[in-house]
């Protein structure tokens, strides 16, 4: 049936849709039933999504949709699209083949990949999809089926420098915000850095989410083509370009289900540095109590990667780092970017063990591209940020990307929590210092967190201070003291 769009500031997180009630019974559409929209005007475009049914909100000849699909078609008020109920995909059962053990051949990956982006999969057998691969693994062959079929779903960066290099952390550690200071200090020696980075998943918060505090991490394809030739650099959101949609989809379920299969780990990881023509990948595997893997599952990762590498004629180089506990002291996206701003500018307080891990891993950045002699990496790195190049960098990029330094403040309430005596401390549990900031209001709240003021074997003393939790409501900081004081994240 042809129906008018219609556009209402309404955002479900997925692409949704709401018909008449007596348009819906017409059709023979029941509430939650799955229906294609397609475009009549040329290019002819194609979507499945959710439909729901109201009374008076949409008239007969209507169609709302929420803004997901409004983007994901370029609609407009009042365009013509053909609705008609849609029939379950075939990747249903493709879905069913892997939950019994069975091996997916090339086509069949691809098939429920092209389900994803275009929506036909529906969300709880996405789920089951991303269950199976959880629980029944994937082989080698199918893992790289899938890096191909995820690659194939998008778009990619042209980037015509030969010097392309690239750095992803499997994540999992408060803190830890590495990336602005290695992509900084790497574009300021001359090599192109297009950094795509996540939001927070299980996190409090992301690159993206650190560096949206100051400027925009949403473009274009063709505007990050712009931003890179000015900088050699970029630090911006994967999921809003269209390098790897049927990866952004996967993710929101992952995040629903907190379970990241390994082969969707890889395969995400490898998509993205593909899309962006990265020719030297360093991939960062923290590991230990309260890390995502422990140090036999980093060495196993760590192959697989290799393995990868070799595949896709792609030099990566793997590191295992110490994941077990949080590194830096600000947890949440605005007190993240304090510390990365405290090492760019070379400041005395700035944490000396994010500064120490950013230097290492640009080191071996510097080292794998050639602009430096084995062993000599973190030498350059040091020489690069001590003599104000790197911030001079970072602030480029930042500028570039329509964002403006300005004094961050943490949010306005605020708890500070005192030793009630002295002694070392033992253990900061990573789960629950992340789950702490959640409840203090992040990634929402950009500038909620936890702020440590000490770290696993440091000394205190009775009375001093060695955490602040902040928020941007009592409540919230009412929960989070409260979550603190049940849990006891830090073991003295």
């Amino acid at each position: 049936m042809e129906l008018k769009i219609r556009l209402l500031k309404w955002s479900a997180g997925l692409p949704v849709a709401m018909l008449n009630k007596r348009t819906a019974e017409k059709m023979g559409i029941h509430p939650k039933d799955r229906v294609s929209i397609q475009t009549t005007s040329r290019p002819i475009k194609e979507i499945s999504t959710i439909v729901d049914t109201i009374e008076g909100l949409v008239k007969k000849d209507e169609i709302v949709v929420s803004s997901e699909l409004k983007k994901h078609f370029n609609l407009r008020v009042g365009q013509k699209v053909d609705v008609n109920l849609s029939s379950l995909p075939n990747s249903i059962e493709l879905v069913k083949k892997k939950l019994n053990k069975k091996t997916l051949s090339k086509k069949e990956i691809e098939e429920i990949i092209g389900d994803i982006v275009d929506n036909s999969l529906p969300e709880l057998e996405i789920a089951l999809f991303v269950s199976a691969m959880y629980k029944q693994g994937m082989t080698f062959k199918e893992t790289i089926y899938l890096i191909g079929a995820i690659l194939k779903s998008g778009n990619s960066l042209k980037l015509p420098n030969k010097f392309i290099v690239d750095k992803h952390c499997i994540g999992g550690v408060p803190g830890n915000r590495t990336t602005p200071i290695v992509v900084s200090i790497c574009a300021a020696a001359g090599l192109t850095f297009p950094k795509t980075s996540s939001r927070a998943i299980t996190s409090a918060a992301g690159t993206a989410d650190v560096i949206e505090t100051i400027a925009k991490v949403e473009f274009s394809i063709k505007e990050i083509e712009k931003i890179i030739k000015k900088t050699n650099a970029c630090i911006v959101w994967g999921g809003g370009l269209g390098i790897v949609p049927a990866d952004s989809r996967i993710i929101q379920v992952e995040k629903l289900l907190k379970i990241d299969p390994e082969a969707q780990l890889l395969a995400s990881i490898m998509s993205k540095k593909l899309a962006v023509g990265s020719k030297y990948i360093l991939i960062d595997i923290p590991y230990g109590k309260g890390a995502k893997v422990n140090k036999s599952q980093a060495i196993k990762l760590k192959k697989k990667f290799e393995q990868l590498g070799k595949y896709f004629r792609k030099k990566i180089s793997v590191v295992l780092t110490d994941g077990k506990q949080p590194i830096g002291n600000g947890i949440g996206p605005g007190l993240e970017l304090m510390d990365i701003l405290k090492i760019l500018k070379c400041e005395k307080n700035a944490p000396k063990d994010l500064k120490k891990k950013s230097l290492f891993l640009a080191g071996q950045i510097l080292e794998m591209a050639k602009k430096t002699r084995e062993g000599k990496g973190v030498e350059l790195a040091k020489e690069i940020l001590y003599s104000g190049k790197a911030f001079e960098k970072f602030e480029k990029i930042i500028i570039a990307q329509g964002g403006k330094f300005k004094k961050i403040k943490p949010a306005k309430f605020k708890k500070n929590i005192l030793s009630k005596r002295s002694g070392k401390i033992m253990e900061i549990n990573n789960k629950k210092i992340n789950s702490l900031a959640k409840i203090a209001g992040c990634p929402i709240d950009k500038f909620a967190g936890v702020y440590l003021y000490f770290h696993v074997r440091d000394k205190i003393k009775k009375g001093e201070k060695f955490l602040t939790i902040y928020s941007e409501s009592k409540s919230r900081l009412n929960e989070a003291i409260k979550f603190y004081n049940e849990t006891k994240p830090i073991m003295f």
